[in-house]
């Protein structure tokens, strides 16, 4: 996915009241909108570069969008609200090795009146759901994690998962790792055991669980390659 106009590149300041992030650029700081509900952990250190998108609709409070972190090397897309757009792009363009040449592909699909996934696709009458998970945690500049906080919201979607597997839906949860360089995925367990303990429940009811990395630059953010999963 291109971005409009090339991204701005500045110095993380601070994030606060969690829907906003101070970025030094050139010698003045601008406020950008923060569009990342997660805990950002290990993202958030003074003087991290940083890279923001600037919207001048006149409807809009804030002009920026903070869109990158570097961390430990690594460029990371914080903007959670592209993580469907990717995988609709990559969908649309065959990226993904297990969805390819799909018939149909629908958006906030709701499973039942309490929840919706993210996608559902088909291909010759079998339907599959697809949970999108976007990832930004990495802690030993190797392992990509997820997730950043207790996630109640995530094991609901894992529990619904399971039960839509029985009913003959074929599911997915795909962990999309927007983080440059990162070869490998892991439930961050000690962050959270119930998402974990669900995660192998899950697992062994037949609900599948697939990462994919992005390549990361000013100018676009695109699917990469399949990261292997790694079961500790």
């Amino acid at each position: 996915m291109k971005f409009t106009k090339a991204l701005i590149k500045g110095k993380f300041v601070k994030r606060y009241k969690r829907f906003f992030a101070d970025v030094k650029v050139n010698k003045s700081i601008i406020t950008a909108h923060c569009p990342n509900t997660g805990s950002m952990m290990g993202l958030l250190n003074e003087n991290n570069d940083a890279w923001v998108s600037r919207n001048d609709d006149p409807k809009r409070k804030l002009k920026f969008t903070l869109e990158i972190l570097k961390s430990k090397n690594n460029l990371v897309g914080v903007n959670t609200h592209l993580a469907n757009k990717l995988v609709l792009e990559g969908l649309r363009n065959n990226n993904f090795i297990e969805f390819k040449n799909l018939e149909s592909i629908q958006t906030e699909v709701f499973y039942n009146k309490e929840t919706r996934f993210d996608f559902l696709v088909s291909k010759k009458s079998k339907k599959t759901f697809i949970e999108v998970k976007n990832v930004t945690l990495i802690r030993d500049n190797k392992n990509s994690e997820f997730p950043d906080a207790i996630t109640t919201r995530g094991s609901k979607h894992i529990k619904t998962l399971i039960e839509a597997t029985k009913k003959g839906y074929k599911c997915y949860v795909l962990f999309l790792v927007q983080i440059s360089n990162c070869r490998y995925f892991k439930i961050a367990k000690d962050i959270d055991k119930e998402y974990y303990e669900n995660y192998k429940i899950a697992k062994k009811s037949g609900v599948n669980f697939i990462a994919y990395n992005c390549k990361i630059g000013s100018k676009e953010i695109k699917i990469d390659k399949k990261v292997k999963i790694i079961d500790e």
